[in-house]
């Protein structure tokens, strides 16, 4: 298998960001002016990588991220496995102490390695892990493809790291995220390396 430099993102900022509610899978909502602004700033920022391919999930709100690169005629693949995890009958609701403590205590749960309890009407991390096989096989049989460009969703994205990186799904957390946050990864042709940290210099400017 050939090395690829992988480019991976976050979406940029949804009024439910702003406001703490869970969206998940369930929930297709578009970027805020906040995360259309951090969308155009990442764009200034790498609009000159010479991208093979974009690949989102299949919201709108990773593919919204992206949409001036596709704009550019770069080819574009939305995949479902890509998808956040669906937090199941918590997804865009006000959160309550109760369900603030039922949240966390299941986080909790995988931090301890149940990876495999689901939230409730929703999905666990193994169940993310299993879709997004699917997904990373595809992304990877293309070895015309060197140079990439994937935009995801933060839960998942962890779950993503933890599956190139050959982590336990506990340790998921250690990788953080913020909206149009940046890891940079290489495949050696053997393995992945993160270049970049969720790096957000690109999303610094004077007006900031």
């Amino acid at each position: 298998m050939k090395s690829k430099k992988i480019y991976l993102v976050r979406h940029g900022q949804t009024d439910y960001n702003l406001k703490g509610i869970v969206q998940g899978s369930g929930i297709d909502a578009s970027l805020n002016n906040t995360g259309i602004r951090q969308a155009g700033l990442f764009f200034d920022a790498y609009q000159n990588i010479p991208f093979d391919k974009v690949y989102t999930s299949v919201l709108k709100r990773s593919i919204q991220s992206v949409q001036s690169f596709i704009d550019l005629g770069i080819p574009h693949q939305k995949l479902s496995g890509l998808n956040e995890i669906n937090w199941g009958y918590r997804e865009g609701i006000e959160i309550t102490p109760e369900e603030d403590a039922y949240y966390h205590g299941v986080i909790k749960s995988w931090r301890d390695g149940n990876t495999t309890l689901r939230i409730e009407g929703g999905e666990s991390p193994q169940d993310v892990y299993d879709r997004q096989r699917e997904a990373l096989d595809h992304i990877m049989g293309h070895d015309d493809e060197e140079t990439i460009l994937i935009c995801m969703h933060g839960r998942a994205m962890r779950i993503f790291l933890c599956q190139m990186l050959n982590y336990p799904l506990k340790c998921m957390d250690q990788f953080d995220h913020t909206n149009l946050g940046l890891y940079l990864v290489n495949f050696t042709g053997s393995m992945f390396q993160i270049e970049k940290f969720n790096d957000r210099t690109h999303l610094a400017n004077p007006g900031d």
